[in-house]
């Protein structure tokens, strides 16, 4: 059974949320027209402040690709700890890519695992969807496994992750595959920080949003040489650090969930991944600055010939353009931010949060998978029979019951197999 949390409470907000009035009233529009259906009362137009009109229901791409994360995961969390960081990102490349091809969209992939002689699949320009017509065109971002080092080597914080938006919103790096970031939560106002400003007046900005001193403010970044002047910055100005290996994509997104562990990413990343992290931080209301980050100086001649300023200071809009923005991760690896695949008799679970921004809904679903069902996300039994023998030794028939003391927790087919579309 999927289980969709959309608490109001969700994320950090600097107004209140409306109350949506739950009888529905007519009204007629004009005289001798039909009478329109309402939620907001007899004789007036709904504010938009009184809540969504759901008389009629628009499609949410999000509920659909989130079958595309939890795909990726449940193939990649198969190696988790086993040393292997190429085959856990090619299990979940391999699905991710099987799977996108059933969603209703004719969808080009814009940052990808690279351009088409550097990947097989999900590649730059690669076109994906199932072809069907009037599909929506739209701009495809992925990374199938966000912290492939984490999977590999059995540690926290791993993700797969997608972003869809509107055909030709979604920001091109180029050739600059880095950038440095900044990012904070929705309570901080976009204009307060910038990649311009000091170290110390941004973390004094982000202290007064937050109504904390600075000695209470946490600053997540990679662990990597390039940072140990940003480190030493952080420290003098009294805030509290922490580190992460891999997985920036994820501490973006921490900084804009209510109640997360950190406030403010700083330092350089990936410019795919800050993309990424983009579209989710607009679905979450936050903020996301970026100043692409050349590595060498052929690096940079190349990007000021295909005409990119690396001056500038990329806002939000700038790196995803408009509303239209639709945005799923499942966990990989346990994690503050999603928990991790769980596999059991017969199935597994997975744990993942699906976003849209023109609505500004964030839902976090916990989905069941039963091997024995007909689901685009599973992964044929016949290739799971020898991971599926019970220390007893025997092996399951397919129902998701095979003895032993783990089953799969749910009857029927299980939320994976809930179609949406």
């Amino acid at each position: 059974m999927l289980k969709a949390k959309t608490p109001q409470s969700l994320l950090r907000s600097r107004g209140n949320v409306a109350s949506v009035p739950l009888a529905p009233a007519v009204h007629a529009a004009t005289a001798g027209t039909r009478p329109v259906l309402t939620r907001a009362g007899a004789g007036r137009v709904p504010s938009s402040q009184e809540g969504p009109d759901y008389s009629a229901v628009q499609r949410n791409l999000a509920l659909e690709l989130v079958r595309v994360t939890e795909a990726a995961a449940l193939a990649s969390g198969r190696w988790l700890g086993k040393g292997d960081k190429n085959a856990a990102d090619q299990a979940a490349v391999d699905m991710m890519r099987k799977v996108l091809n059933s969603v209703q969209m004719e969808g080009v992939v814009v940052i990808g695992e690279g351009e088409k002689d550097e990947a097989p699949m999900l590649y730059c320009g690669e076109r994906i969807g199932d072809g069907s017509t009037n599909a929506p065109a739209v701009d495809i971002a992925v990374d199938p496994l966000d912290g492939t080092t984490l999977t590999a080597q059995g540690r926290n914080g791993a993700i797969s992750v997608i972003a869809v938006a509107k055909r030709g919103s979604l920001f091109d790096p180029g050739p600059c595959m880095y950038m440095e970031k900044l990012a904070v939560g929705p309570e901080v106002p976009p204009g307060a920080v910038s990649l311009n400003y000091s170290v110390k007046r941004n973390l004094a900005e982000v202290a007064a949003a937050l109504r904390k001193p600075i000695s209470d403010v946490t600053v997540v970044m990679l662990d990597r040489p390039r940072h140990a002047d940003l480190i030493r910055q952080c420290r003098e100005a009294g805030a509290r650090i922490r580190l992460i290996s891999d997985g920036d994509v994820g501490g973006a997104i921490e900084v804009a969930k209510a109640g997360g562990p950190v406030d403010i990413l700083m330092g350089i990343g990936g410019t795919p991944e800050g993309v990424i992290a983009a579209a989710a931080l607009k679905c979450m209301g936050g903020t996301l600055q970026g100043r692409l980050w050349p590595r060498s100086d052929e690096e940079a001649a190349k990007a000021r010939a295909q005409g990119y300023d690396l001056k500038k200071v990329l806002t939000l809009d700038d790196l995803v353009k408009g509303d239209d923005v639709f945005f799923a991760a499942t966990g990989v690896t346990d994690g503050d931010l999603l928990r991790g695949v769980r596999y059991y008799s017969g199935g597994a679970s997975t744990n993942s949060m699906v976003m849209r921004c023109a609505s500004g809904t964030v839902r976090f679903v916990e989905t069941f998978h039963r091997w024995a069902k007909p689901s685009v996300t599973n992964i044929p039994l016949e290739e799971l029979a020898g991971d599926m023998s019970m220390d007893s030794g025997h092996v399951s028939d397919g129902s998701g019951y095979a003895g032993g003391t783990s089953a799969l927790p749910l009857s029927g087919a299980g939320a994976s197999n809930l179609r949406w579309m």
